[in-house]
């Protein structure tokens, strides 16, 4: 059966040429407003070919923003975003055929059966024969969805819900993965299992920019950018930001704190508590 593996997915080790150095994704002086707010200010961040890139923050950060200029679906008010080399206004198109998004509230068709709605997405992106019948056993089982293929999606659970909306952003086997709070609300297992999913994607060398309301799930990250009130105000490893503090949590609360002295911070959630309410 033809595997994940095989198309050239981002910068995987042995890659030759210059190119292959290079950050898969440049976010330079970028900002975004909307009408008088200004939801993004002058941010600039990379993301190297083939890692899992963290944003977390307070509430209305701009993180959401951020990601939504990324996939193409906002045009940056100043700066330049490249993915592969491409800027994301100038080769929109390109850019598209090498991302795969997934918004907060992914729209997948309630109505709709699991294999369904996967068929649906291979029906867009043009994927036919032996591959497409390849590529549904393979990203359905990823998901451990096989066994649920005639259930409508209505009658899934959230946390399955998010692992349908991830296959089927998987199926065109795009070199970036843009992920926006993809287990906001969904169960710890859920997202233990989501998670998983990711980490095998990074191992084939997919690149994944994910945003995360869970702590937990930013140490799973290589990197982390910390937003608050539309500024990135720092970029590092899970484990230079937490390292002169208890976790992770008490890091960032702090670092936000100095930006903000009159924050009440209560954004955040570690993942030991359960599903938000």
């Amino acid at each position: 059966m033809p595997g994940y593996a095989e198309p050239a997915v981002s910068g995987v080790p042995g890659a030759e040429g210059e190119k292959a150095k290079e950050p898969f994704v440049r976010i330079e002086g970028v900002s975004c407003r909307f009408g008088a707010a200004e939801a993004v200010r002058d941010v600039s961040l990379a993301v190297e070919r083939g890692a899992i890139f963290g944003l977390v923050g307070s509430d209305g950060a701009g993180k959401s923003t951020l990601l939504r200029m990324a996939a193409t679906m906002l045009k940056p008010a100043t700066g330049r975003i490249t993915i592969d080399g491409l800027d994301v206004v100038a080769d929109r198109a390109a850019v598209k055929d090498r991302i795969g998004y997934m918004p907060q509230h992914f729209g997948l068709y309630q109505d709709l059966t699991v294999e369904e709605n996967i068929d649906f997405f291979m029906n867009i992106f043009g994927i036919r024969g032996t591959e497409r019948k390849a590529r549904k056993a393979l990203y359905l089982g990823f998901s451990n969805l096989l066994p649920f293929t005639d259930r409508p999606a209505g009658k899934l659970s959230g946390g399955m819900k998010q692992k349908l909306g991830l296959a089927c952003v998987l199926v065109h086997e795009p070199k970036l993965l843009i992920l926006d709070e993809p287990t906001n609300g969904v169960d710890p297992v859920s997202r233990q299992e989501f998670w998983e999913i990711l980490g095998r994607m990074r191992e084939k060398g997919m690149t994944i920019l994910v945003s995360t309301a869970y702590l937990d799930e930013g140490e799973r990250c290589d990197r982390l950018g910390l937003m608050h009130r539309a500024e990135l105000l720092a970029t590092a490893t899970p484990a230079e930001i937490r390292s002169r503090f208890p976790n992770l949590e008490e890091a960032i609360i702090e670092r936000i704190r100095e930006a903000d002295a009159d924050l009440a911070q209560d954004a955040f959630k570690t993942g030991q508590e359960g599903p938000p309410s």
